[in-house]
Order: structure tokens, then sequence, then C-alpha cells
């Protein structure tokens, strides 16, 4: 559920940050080439190509081999009306032809992730909860909102689409599923204590325990290269207004999603601590290779919550970079898991529009 529809709105609803933080400047180097892709700031992409042509296009995460690549989209001209699961090999594009869909087809899907055998995928899917898309929330006045389908559980599927186990049936939402490098465990979101926390269990569904156990939404979770630490969002309301609003809100399906800090913890649960405190949102963070930085989404330097940009910082909370520099929105960004490759999703090169296409860079440190 690391929605991606809206976010110009959350950008503009988003509250604006309360003091300046600095972020370190990319060392200065001479780009090799020109890329009309990359803008002259952007020194750590050797080259770009964009590889999605229209629609919202996110959540793509690269098989264990790094052949393929799983992503979601809501493309209308591929005939969708909410968002479904596609596969496409890593060296494809897709402008004028349509990838294979290997979710049902039904209900909303969400958070689609490789397993190590490179043949089956978790994901996660409202489809049990009736054929049609869930309605989505109506706008608030002043207020951003993203649902928390109860009808969510999380499946494993072929590369066909054929739906072969249910790792999930626990009342209310459960969603956000990713793997762990090590290919041993898988975290997830899920509501079944009251509260959104975070959980862990086998890749079979076995085994589960429960990371988070503080008020407010932990989400958006993954694992360090070594599979020992779990880097995620949250949302941690603390003044008796903020805790009424959440739970409010969340009593009716529904987070608010403008302020979200990173947290990083062992992946038990143990030595968890704030890793940002910049305000505004910050979120879709992933390791960096080496697991000694992350990668994450944000818009903390926007004076009115707008654009998001990729950002990088060590697990110490210092040597903040600022790593992309559009005027619209870069999110979900992923290494490769040979760690020469970055793909994220951008409103760069859409012509002016609303569309979110995904777009594979060759990492440079």
């Amino acid at each position: 559920m690391r929605y991606i529809y809206g976010l110009i709105f959350l950008a503009i609803l988003s509250s604006c940050k309360n003091e300046k933080t600095e972020v370190t400047p990319v060392a200065e180097q001479e780009p090799e080439t020109i890329d009309s892709l990359i803008y002259p700031e952007e020194k750590h992409f050797k080259s770009i190509r964009q590889i999605t042509f229209g629609g919202d296009n996110a959540e793509a995460y690269w098989s264990f081999d790094d052949n393929q690549i799983i992503f979601q989209s809501n493309n209308t001209k591929w005939g969708l009306e909410c968002d479904q699961m596609f596969l496409m090999n890593a060296d494809e594009t897709f402008d004028a032809k349509i990838p294979p869909m290997i979710s049902t087809g039904k209900g909303r899907t969400t958070c689609a992730y490789f397993l190590p055998d490179n043949k089956h995928f978790v994901y996660g899917s409202t489809h049990l909860g009736g054929d049609k898309c869930p309605a989505a929330p109506l706008r608030r006045e002043g207020k951003y909102v993203w649902p928390i389908y109860e009808s969510y559980d999380i499946f494993v599927a072929d590369l066909e689409g054929n739906i072969v186990g249910q790792l999930t049936t626990e009342p209310g939402y459960d969603a956000e599923a990713t793997v762990s490098p090590k290919g041993d465990r898988i975290v997830f979101t899920s509501m079944r204590s009251g509260d959104l926390e975070l959980y862990t269990m086998n890749i079979d569904g076995s085994d589960v325990k429960q990371v988070t156990d503080k008020l407010g939404y932990d989400g958006g979770a993954f694992f360090s290269p070594d599979g020992t630490k779990l880097i995620f969002r949250s949302s941690r309301p603390k003044t008796e207004e903020e805790i009424k609003e959440y739970k409010d809100l969340l009593a009716e399906g529904l987070v608010q999603p403008t302020n979200m800090e990173l947290f990083i913890c062992n992946a038990d649960g143990s030595d968890l601590r704030q890793l940002t405190n910049l305000g505004n949102a910050n979120w879709s963070p992933f390791f960096h290779p080496s697991g000694e930085k992350i990668l994450f989404s944000s818009n903390f330097e926007a004076e009115r919550g707008f654009p998001f940009n990729l950002y990088m910082i060590d697990l110490d909370g210092k040597n903040l970079e600022r790593v992309t520099h559009g005027e619209t929105f870069d999110a979900f960004p992923v290494f490769s898991n040979d760690g020469k490759k970055l793909i994220f999703s951008s409103n760069r090169n859409n012509g002016g529009g609303r569309d979110t296409n995904l777009f594979i860079a060759e990492w440079q440190d």
C-alpha cells in the first residue's frame, strides 16, 4: 500500500517543514555523456532508461537473479480500473505493447515481491472481498488519506498468475509484503492487533512474529542486504489531538500519510530507533547495496509540500545527501540485487502530465 495516486495532492496539502535541514551536496563530477533524462546534478546516475510510458506505474521489484521485474500499474489504456500486477524482462520497455498481467485482474492489488526461486511472487490483493475494485475514499477538505482495505490478504502466485497459496487469513488488512535477500523471511503490515504494525513470517506463512507495537502506521518495510535489519516508514502520533485523529481515521479504514519519518530496527524488532527527523513525508526507503545507507523519498525541503525527491542518509542519521533534482515526484527506489542498477518511479519526461513511469538507472557511488 505504498500509493502514488494523489501524491500531488499530498504534496500540496502536507505541512511545511519547521526548520531548515542542511543537505550534503553531491561531489562535483563531469558526466561522460549527456543523458536528457538525467538532471545535471544527478551524479549518481551514469545512465537512465525509461521503461513505461503512461498511467501510474510503481512498486517495481527485481527477481533474485535480476532478470525480471514485477510492477503495479493502473494504466487505463491497458483496460485497468485500479492497480494490477505486471511482469517484464529487465531489458524490456512497454510503450506500444502491454506487458503480461500476472495478478487475477480482480479486486485491487499492491506490493508484489519475488520469492527466491524466481518462479513465484507474493502480493497483496482484495479479490476475495469482491471482483470489483474497492471504492477509493472520498476526498476530505484539507486532508490527504490512504485507504487500508480490510479485504487485503497476502497470496503466492506463479509467473502465469496462478495463485498457489494464501499466506494470511486474519481478519483485516494484511499487505505490504517484501522478502529478505536471504530468502527466508517476509515482512508485512497487518491490522490484526488493532493497529498497523509490522510482522515477519517464513516464506510459507509460518512462524509469524510481531515486530512493532507502538501506536501509528508502520509500513513499507524492507530488509537490509544481510537480512538482519528493517527500514520502514511510520506516522507516530504524539499529542492527544494527533492520537484522536489517527484513531478516528483508522476506524474508517484510513490513514493520513502527510507526516512520516523513517525508523530502523533489527529484524526481530529490537534496537528500534528513529532514523530521520526531517518533517513532512519521508517514505519508500530502501537499503543501499553496502547496507550502510538508506535511499528514500521525501518532500521535507518543499515549502508547500512539493516536490518529492530521492535522498540518501547514513544509518546513524548523518550525511544526508540529495540524489534526484526533479520538480515533481521521484520515489520507490529499489536497487538490483547486484547493486549495479536502481529502478524508481518518476514524473519526469511525462510531457507535463500526471503519468508516473518507471526508470532504470545505472548507479555509481
